[in-house]
């Protein structure tokens, strides 16, 4: 796809997505496919595949990725930033809003539909482990991968431990999974190698000078905790749940509770996940919070997975040529599934299941989504009013 539209064409065509797109990020891509493939023709459907398999190869959130390239290519920078800011700012406001409601919700129902939104959490991230492990896990090897990153992630108990986890998963793809491909890719931006240097020397540049620039409690410590967590999410949305733990629950800057339900309420949402950061970035402590904490908290979350992309779409046929890059891949994908399930039980399952209440209607939650295929809002119902219900007998 070569430039040839404008950034008013690109944002009117993604803030419809951004106001409807329920479901999450495999919902997202079907939704791309209809409206780019299907009704605009802006992309084929093999270079809409390429594209996937792109996005999905790097860090960042892949849906989100997606439409920035698509909007990069369709009508360059401009067209990229229409693209992310149209399908991200409705659900960014909403999650922010609920932030300033959260106070408000202190009494006995209040406290349940926390406590729902929770649950909520609990079966999209159980459905999220369950389809990520039959694709990225097909066999022996990728399991004995994830199984190590559960094992290593429940025993060891050290800030860099999911970094790790990661280096080594890529470093065990290298020597168990070297049968694995990539199919060749070209992806058509208007400029070249030199900038996409330019945009990885940036991407790593902030990646190991902002944690030096930044202290406890500043916004430049804001933009290092947010920039670290979208830096290093594999494998799509969902994974960036134990990141973010790790980012704002660990520090204190926000409660274990208030954290979950905010990425539960985040399932209620149109548009991509990561849109909890606007959230999570009203919530922290004094000047960090409020509009300020939000608006560099969503931007920072992003800006890695941008970075990446816009730099790999020019240099990506370069990369096909080192067929260890596939194998590495596969070993990241499978300690991605790992860490996803860790962080299913600690922190989702120590601080949601309190009774066995709450594992049925967080069961009844997954079964809705897993095998009846019902709408995330639907789950996000029955979880909220289930657990007021509970409360108030």
């Amino acid at each position: 796809m070569s430039k040839q539209g404008t950034a008013a064409e690109v944002f009117i065509a993604f803030i419809k997505l951004g106001l409807t797109s329920f479901g999450g990020p495999i919902a997202h891509i079907a939704y791309y496919r209809e409206a780019f493939v299907q009704k605009r023709r802006w992309l084929t459907e093999e270079q809409f595949a390429q594209l996937l398999m792109l996005c999905q190869f790097l860090p960042g959130p892949a849906s989100s990725q997606m439409g920035f390239s698509v909007g990069l290519m369709r009508a360059g920078w401009l067209g990229g930033l229409a693209a992310f800011f149209a399908f991200t700012l409705p659900s960014a406001f909403l999650l922010f809003l609920f932030a300033q409601w959260l106070p408000y919700l202190s009494d006995t129902v209040g406290s349940a539909a926390i406590h729902g939104l929770k649950l909520v959490a609990l079966a999209v991230v159980a459905q999220a482990v369950w389809l990520m492990s039959k694709q990225l896990t097909p066999d022996w090897r990728r399991r004995f991968i994830a199984l190590a990153t559960i094992l290593c992630l429940l025993v060891i108990n050290h800030p860099l431990i999911q970094i790790a986890v990661v280096i080594g998963g890529a470093l065990a793809g290298l020597i168990l999974c070297r049968d694995q491909q990539l199919p060749a890719s070209r992806f058509e931006v208007d400029y070249g190698k030199r900038v996409a240097w330019l945009l990885l020397i940036v991407f790593f540049g902030l990646l190991f000078f902002l944690p030096v620039l930044a202290d406890s409690h500043s916004l430049v410590a804001v933009m290092d905790a947010f920039y670290r967590a979208g830096a290093l999410v594999f494998g799509g949305g969902h994974v960036v749940l134990p990141l973010l733990e790790q980012t704002v629950v660990e520090p204190g800057w926000v409660a274990a509770d208030e954290y979950l339900a905010g990425y539960g309420a985040a399932q209620a949402v149109p548009g991509p996940v990561f849109s909890v950061a606007a959230y999570l970035g009203a919530l922290l402590p004094g000047d960090m919070g409020g509009m300020t904490g939000a608006i560099l908290a969503l931007c920072a979350i992003f800006l890695p997975g941008f970075l990446l992309i816009g730099a790999m779409l020019p240099l990506w046929q370069s990369v096909l040529k080192y067929p260890l890059a596939a194998s590495a891949l596969a070993g990241v994908n499978a300690s991605v599934v790992g860490l996803l399930a860790a962080a299913l039980y600690d922190p989702i399952w120590v601080s949601a299941v309190q009774h066995i209440t709450d594992f049925i209607i967080g069961l009844i939650g997954f079964i809705m989504l897993q095998f009846f295929r019902l709408s995330a809002l639907l789950v996000v119902a029955w979880c909220v009013l289930a657990s007021i219900g509970a409360a108030l007998l």
